[in-house]
């Protein structure tokens, strides 16, 4: 994989948690950068080091699977792509703005972890697929981390002005992109 293709996977992957950011931001209430920079960083942390333990675990089984592995890229994104669009579509999209004054307290601990490692579980088999691939795992983990961070920063920002609008539409791209990569592993190895 390129660049570009590792940076789309990292849209692709980092839209649950901006869904999540952009929510978090119209719901609760966030005291300033430094509550916005550990939202984020937990979200950025959690994309870039699951697909590095999909890509160790990946790595373990790639030369029992290496003659087919392309079909294994394919499945595993294609899969995540699809269910992404599904989940956009079949929410229930009813969220409002919250006044300021109105909002949940700030985001635990606990729950931002439950939250960070929820968003990040499909990373976990695009680094499966990473292994089959050859990818630079080293490089693509800081992009993926790096891409999340900033874009969740956007998407708590999003959510703190109210245009939670955004969000479905930005869930059904990332897994419009992740399909449209999955195809193109695997017409090159075809």
């Amino acid at each position: 994989m390129n660049f570009l293709e590792i940076f789309l996977t990292a849209v692709g992957l980092s839209m649950d948690a901006f869904a999540v950011s952009v929510a978090n931001g119209a719901t609760r209430r966030i005291p300033g950068i430094p509550a916005m920079l550990k939202i984020c960083g937990a979200f950025g942390l959690f994309q870039a080091v699951m697909p590095l333990l999909g890509w160790l675990a990946g790595a373990n089984f790639e030369k029992y699977v290496s003659s087919f592995a392309h079909w294994i890229v394919f499945g595993i994104l294609s899969f995540i792509g699809v269910k992404i669009i599904s989940d956009a579509i079949k929410k229930n999209d009813d969220e409002t703005c919250i006044p300021e004054n109105a909002r949940k307290s700030v985001l635990s601990n606990k729950m931002l972890f439950t939250l960070a490692v929820a968003t990040s579980i499909d990373a976990f088999s695009v680094g499966v697929s990473f292994a089959f691939i050859k990818v630079q795992i080293v490089q693509a983990t800081i992009l993926i981390g790096m891409v999340t961070f900033i874009i969740c920063l956007g998407g708590v920002e999003i959510g703190r002005r109210c245009l939670v609008m955004f969000k479905r539409r930005a869930e059904i791209l990332g897994g419009v992109i992740l399909i449209v990569i999955g195809l193109k592993v695997l017409i090159e190895r075809i």
